[in-house]
């Protein structure tokens, strides 16, 4: 009996030796794409919820309007949400929208503030790589972010529809594709991509926390 006891002490802490030597921390790597999107857009996101929440300063007349929110002149022709009717009308929708941008741009930069604190560049791989659970809080932050964006965009262009276009429907063909539907198009696009991609990474991440199968690395 004795020597039964002493042979299962002595072999007990064999196991997760061998179990640690299968496992590889969860990973993260943002493409390129992403990089580049967050390099656009949140320097215009910045830039579009100033303007929104700055009103009537920062519109024509106001002494912030020039130089940086004279574009806004043009989009405000164009938008009605972002011009004087909406802003005469007293309709919240504007500011909403504009503080939920900064909402979500706020989340944007908690995910960079992990990766470029706590990424560590590897070989072969063109950006960084966040591994455990910085990765993790990095990731899901940015995938709620991109849920949040997406859903505000959605609901932005469901607004118009269900209002019969009142805010936008008095363009031209050509002016409502160039000057709205395009650059409001891209905060579809890439909020789906992120979305896309860092939701499969989740999903792999709880996969193989199920399974005990090494996450893929991305």
């Amino acid at each position: 009996m004795v020597t039964t006891r002493s042979a299962s002490k002595a072999a007990s802490p064999a196991a997760p030796t061998r179990t640690t030597n299968t496992i590889k921390l969860w990973s993260h790597a943002p493409s390129q794409l992403t990089l580049l999107w967050f390099a656009i857009s949140l320097p215009l996101v910045i830039w579009d919820s100033g303007y929104v929440l700055l009103r009537p300063w920062t519109m024509e007349g106001g002494h912030l309007h020039w130089p940086l929110y004279t574009p806004y002149k043009l989009y405000g022709e164009v938008d009605h949400v972002y011009g004087w009717k909406a802003f005469n009308a007293h309709s919240g929708f504007t500011s909403a929208q504009g503080f939920l941008n900064v909402v979500e741009t706020a989340m944007y930069f908690v995910y960079l503030w992990f990766y470029f604190g706590n990424g560590a560049t590897v070989a072969g791989r063109a950006t960084r790589v966040l591994t455990g659970r910085p990765a993790a809080i990095a990731v899901l932050t940015a995938f709620s972010a991109a849920i949040m964006t997406l859903s505000k965009t959605v609901l932005y262009w469901l607004q118009e529809y269900f209002s019969s276009y009142d805010n936008i429907g008095h363009n031209s063909l050509r002016d409502l594709i160039f000057l709205w539907i395009i650059p409001n198009g891209l905060w579809l696009v890439f909020p789906s991509y992120m979305i896309y991609v860092m939701g499969g990474e989740i999903i792999d991440g709880l996969a193989a926390a199920s399974t005990g199968v090494p996450a893929k690395f991305e």
